[in-house]
C-alpha cells in the first residue's frame, strides 16, 4: 500500500452496493452495542493498551459475518480480529466499537466504522453514531449523506465554508496526549490562533468536521480501521483527510481532517 492513494475513475458507479451494505450492516452493529450501552462491562487491556470489552468481539464478529455472507471473496481487516485474504481486489476496514473507553463511560460518542479500500484506494466510508442516532456515509464520486438524529431521510453533509483559522473549531481526542506527541509545539501555535478548541474526540471530532459544526479535527495516532470511512467522508462533503504529514492516506498512521479552507494553514502550523 502505497502512502499516497489514488483513485480510479471508472469505478465509482459500482461502489452503490458496496456503500448500501456497509450501511446495513454498520446499523445492526449498532443494534448490538445498543443492548450493552450503558451497562458495566469488563474489559482487556491489548498490546497497545487500549481496552477491548465483549461488546467489540460480539460487533465485530457480527460484522465479519455479514461481509462474508453477502462478499465472501473480499478481503476483510478489522480491529479486533486481524486480516482474512480475499480473491477480490475489494478489502473491509472494520472498527466495532470507536471511542471504546467513552462507550464504556456510558458517553455516546462511540461509533461503529466501516470502510471498504477498492483497488487498494479508500472508496466507501461509514460512520454510525448508534447512542446519538447520527450516520454519515459516503462513496466517491457519489456526495455525503448525513442522517440526523431522529430522521429518516438524510441530507447531504457539506464542511463549512469558514477560511479564518480565528473563527474556527479545532479539536482533538485528547489535548494531553498531543502535547506528547511529535506534533506538540505545532499544537501550541494552532490552539493559540484558533477560535475554540476542543476535545470532541475520535471518530465524533471528524464527524463534526464533515457536517460544518467545526473545522478542524488532529490525531496524532490513527489506525487504518480508525480512519478507513474519513478519506471518503470528508472528501465527498467538500472537505481533506489527510495524515499529519499532509498525504491523502487512511495508512499514515495519524489523521487531520478539515473542512479544506484551513487545511494549508492548520497542517503548516502542526508542521512547524
Amino acid at each position: 500500500m502505497g502512502a499516497h492513494e489514488t483513485f480510479d475513475p471508472e469505478i465509482p458507479h459500482s461502489l452503490e452496493p458496496l456503500l448500501e451494505h456497509a450501511l446495513a450492516i454498520a446499523l445492526r452493529a449498532g443494534e448490538i452495542t445498543l443492548r450493552h450501552f450503558g451497562t458495566v462491562l469488563s474489559s482487556e487491556e491489548k498490546g497497545d493498551g487500549t481496552p477491548v470489552t465483549a461488546a467489540d468481539r460480539e460487533t465485530e464478529e457480527l460484522l465479519r459475518r455479514e461481509i462474508r455472507g453477502r462478499y465472501p471473496d473480499h478481503a476483510i481487516l478489522g480491529e479486533e480480529y486481524g486480516e482474512e485474504a480475499g480473491e477480490a481486489p475489494v478489502r473491509w476496514i472494520l472498527d466495532p466499537i470507536d471511542g471504546t473507553r467513552s462507550f464504556m463511560q456510558g458517553v455516546p460518542l462511540y461509533a461503529v466504522l466501516v470502510g471498504v479500500e477498492v483497488r487498494e484506494a479508500a472508496a466507501v466510508g461509514v460512520a454510525h453514531f448508534p447512542a446519538l442516532g447520527e450516520t454519515v456515509a459516503a462513496a466517491r464520486g457519489t456526495g455525503c449523506r448525513w442522517w440526523k438524529e431522529g430522521s429518516s431521510e438524510p441530507t447531504a453533509a457539506a464542511v463549512s465554508k469558514v477560511s479564518e483559522l480565528s473563527q474556527a473549531g479545532v479539536l482533538t481526542t485528547d489535548p494531553e496526549a498531543i502535547l506528547l506527541s511529535p506534533v506538540a509545539s505545532g499544537w501550541r501555535a494552532l490552539a493559540g490562533r484558533a477560535g475554540f478548541v476542543r476535545g470532541w474526540g475520535d471518530a465524533y471530532g471528524h464527524l463534526l468536521v464533515a457536517t460544518g459544526r467545526a473545522e478542524a479535527m488532529i490525531d496524532p495516532v490513527l489506525s487504518a480501521w480508525d480512519a478507513a470511512p474519513l478519506l471518503p467522508i470528508l472528501e465527498e462533503a467538500g472537505g481533506r483527510f489527510t495524515d499529519l504529514a499532509g498525504r491523502p492516506t487512511v495508512h499514515g498512521g495519524s489523521g487531520l481532517s478539515t473542512n479544506g479552507a484551513v487545511h494549508a494553514e492548520v497542517s503548516a502550523l502542526l508542521n512547524s
